[in-house]
């Protein structure tokens, strides 16, 4: 076992008394995996704090949207990022079914959109009103898209309805699927060398926000419902008319069983509480360090000990009150240059 987690096992020994957690079941705690970055790493960020407890911890690739019923049926022991935007209709309708519950929040604030790099901005004056991105469409066209602008989504198991808003708010798009997170970066990175006009799905907390300026396109308001009834909305006959929560939860869910076979896991399960920079920085570690999401927790238990300590104890405190404990400003100003160069190296290999 390595020194970190050694010390990591102690602190979180420390902060839970050792007769709950000799309750813990010795059947493996099942953590489902996605595909994007923050959670796979945040997945064995609190993986690797529960072997350190003594448990027995399973790794599942599993979809971002089926998992919720994966969990609601016990087959998944929780789920580490439930983000509004993206899985709040999914979440929902699991808990109307039974059989998971929500495990607290965390201290990150999210947003998921449209969104586009600063440069986007100086071709399209009127942003970040939709209505004046709809009016700059031409300068999105692409071969593929015709006379229409290109807009880039999230892959398609992220079910980012993008083609739904297009369509509800008659906008002059073609809506392209990108095959998985690393290729929005890749997008953005070769747009920024000749500042192509660019318009993409993004999200916060990532890593791409320490490196590219850029904003969130403006849509008519997020109103609850807009997702399940046409009336609500500025589209009386279509759902989406509306963009996403601008400041979206970041949940943790649990299977309703949790407690009660690991009562020590479950109470550090609810617990767990991360901001928007320390999610970046995981998702750093494996963006642009390149570190395997193993690697990647396991150096970010190693910088961030007292903070997880004191989380495990339940000393952090709670949204209202939080303070980013992650990445600096300074940090990131320090950081930006190595990122640009590394993003400049992936480029050349891809040319290459």
């Amino acid at each position: 076992m390595k020194t970190f987690t050694t010390i990591l096992a102690a602190g979180a020994m420390a902060a839970l008394p050792f007769a709950v957690l000799a309750e813990d079941s010795s059947d493996p705690i099942v953590i489902p995996i996605h595909n994007w970055s923050s959670q796979i790493v945040m997945s064995n960020v609190v993986g690797q704090i529960l072997e350190s407890q003594g448990n027995n911890v399973e790794y599942v690739t599993t979809d971002s949207q089926a998992v919720y019923e994966s969990v609601r049926l016990g087959d998944v022991t929780m789920e580490l990022e439930v983000w509004e935007g993206a899985f709040g209709a999914s979440y929902r309708e699991a808990l109307e079914k039974g059989g998971l519950h929500d495990a607290g929040d965390h201290n990150a604030v999210t947003r998921e959109d449209w969104w586009y790099p600063m440069w986007t901005k100086e071709a399209c004056p009127g942003l970040p009103d939709w209505k004046a991105l709809n009016e700059c469409a031409a300068i999105f066209a692409t071969p593929e898209t015709g006379d229409k602008g290109r807009y880039l989504d999230g892959p398609v198991d992220w079910l980012k309805h993008g083609q739904e808003r297009v369509a509800a708010l008659d906008m002059d798009f073609v809506v392209v699927n990108a095959g998985s997170a690393a290729a929005l970066w890749a997008e953005i990175g070769a747009a920024e060398e000749d500042k192509t006009p660019l318009v993409v799905f993004n999200w916060t907390p990532n890593f791409a926000e320490a490196v590219w300026e850029g904003e969130f396109v403006e849509f008519p308001a997020w109103e609850d419902g807009c997702d399940k009834d046409p009336a609500v909305g500025p589209n009386p006959d279509e759902l989406y008319d509306c963009g996403n929560p601008p400041d979206g939860y970041l949940k943790k869910a649990a299977w309703d069983g949790m407690k009660d076979k690991w009562p020590s896991a479950y109470e550090t399960l609810t617990n767990v509480n991360f901001t928007n920079a320390q999610i970046a920085e995981m998702a750093r570690l494996v963006d642009v360090d390149e570190l395997e999401p193993e690697e990647a927790a396991e150096e970010w238990l190693a910088a961030n000990q007292d903070y997880v300590t004191a989380m495990l104890a339940g000393d952090v405190p709670q949204k209202a009150m939080a303070m980013d404990a992650g990445m600096s400003e300074e940090d990131i100003r320090m950081e930006l240059e190595a990122i640009r160069t590394r993003i400049g190296e992936l480029m050349e290999m891809v040319d290459g």
